[in-house]
């Protein structure tokens, strides 16, 4: 094992890995994922939000996931967790997500550079292995998170957040095949408390470009940003049958798309957190704005753990809600992230093709750009 020191990033000890292409900070608590650096050729870009309160001391009982909140992190059970469950309180977005992360290991090898933690869960029995690994020549991030004795069905999944340009829509968001798509059920934010949501709860989705608002009106979910003074939530479903499921944030007038791959028997659905500025409560404060949550899950909404595990509005469409580790059976969540550059007149990616040792973006006008990527991994081969 290498030794690996901590260095403090955006107020966070934190672990760093890097190749010729990327360099990624990975945090001590909660094990967020961000700053990433990506190298395009002859410049950097860093898509990942880091909240803006990183160097600010908040309330005491402030969860650790709010101290911490950047990039992308491993929930489980993914979601509020508001609803005890089986006699457990779980925090937001799980143990993962908050607790101390352990130094288990570094290997590199040809290159390759490959940081393991360890968990031991407090809120559910078991333990989670965290392994992020970087490949030269590639600009992507591979994870894979190892659960095992968990004895209980439980949401989980990846919580990947983009900070996308101060202007209106700038970024176009698209998702590989759906089965069903739908705004949150209830009103995502409660004006008493100082939030407020747009989007009609419960609207089935029909049309990204198209989906009803409480005003009357409608709204593109495909742009983004938008709706400036309102956070909300929709959940896009992927086709089980589909062997690699995708999501993809495509920023042309910054000359990159950022995407991410999965299985979608683990990881079902990709849950949208757009927040705009709609939550004016500490410490988001009205100041959290720009920033979309591309979150690739497997529940029912952003519920918890209770809500996915029992029948629920997704479930009975045929959406996996719940998934459950065994130590006898661990389960294995892979799931890749990268960048590649586009020119300015791509668009939305329309579609991303996959090969073996890499993926092919299609724009919305049929511009095609390819990039380097162990696409196998998703499987584990």
């Amino acid at each position: 094992m290498k030794a690996l020191p901590r260095k403090t990033i955006f107020g966070q000890p934190s672990w760093t890995l890097a190749t010729d292409r990327v360099t990624a900070a990975v945090t001590q608590t909660g094990g967020h994922l961000a700053p990433v650096h990506f190298r395009l050729g002859r410049r950097t870009v860093q898509p990942f939000a880091i909240a803006p309160w990183w160097n600010e001391k908040l309330a005491a009982g402030t969860p650790p996931i709010l101290r911490v909140l950047r990039g992308d992190f491993f929930g489980l059970p993914f979601g509020g967790n508001a609803t005890p469950y089986r006699g457990r309180r779980h925090p937001v977005h799980g143990d993962t997500a908050n607790g101390r992360w352990r130094l288990a290991g570094v290997e590199a090898q040809h290159g390759t550079v490959t940081l393991r933690l360890h968990m031991d869960l407090q809120t559910f029995p078991g333990q989670v292995e965290k392994r992020i690994t970087l490949v030269p020549g590639h600009t992507a991030v591979y994870q894979e998170h190892i659960v095992t004795g968990v004895d209980a069905p439980t949401s989980l999944g990846h919580h990947a957040t983009l900070q996308f340009p101060d202007q209106p829509g700038a970024g176009y968001f698209s998702t590989s095949r759906c089965i069903h798509a739908q705004v949150f059920v209830e009103p995502a934010e409660n004006p008493e408390a100082g939030g407020y949501s747009l989007l009609q709860p419960g609207a089935v989705i029909k049309d990204i470009t198209r989906v009803p608002t409480i005003t009357g009106g409608w709204a593109d979910l495909s742009r983004y940003p938008a709706r400036r003074g309102y956070t909300d939530v929709a959940i896009f479903c992927a086709d089980p049958a589909l062997p690699v499921a995708w999501s993809a944030v495509a920023l042309p007038g910054e000359g990159y798309a950022w995407f991410s791959l999965r299985d979608p028997q683990v990881l079902a659905s990709t849950l949208c957190w757009m927040s705009n500025n709609g939550r004016h409560y500490p410490p988001w404060s009205s100041r959290h704005q720009n920033v979309m949550g591309v979150e690739d899950i497997t529940g029912f909404f952003h519920c918890g753990a209770a809500e996915s595990a029992r029948p629920n509005g997704l479930s009975r469409r045929g959406v996996q809600t719940s998934l459950t580790p065994t130590t006898r059976q661990p389960l294995h969540v892979r799931y890749i992230m990268g960048v590649v550059a586009i020119p300015k007149a791509f668009g939305r990616v329309r579609d991303i093709a996959v090969a073996a040792d890499q993926v092919t973006l299609v724009g919305a006008a049929g511009a095609r750009v390819a990039s380097a990527v162990d696409t196998g991994f998703i499987q584990g081969s």
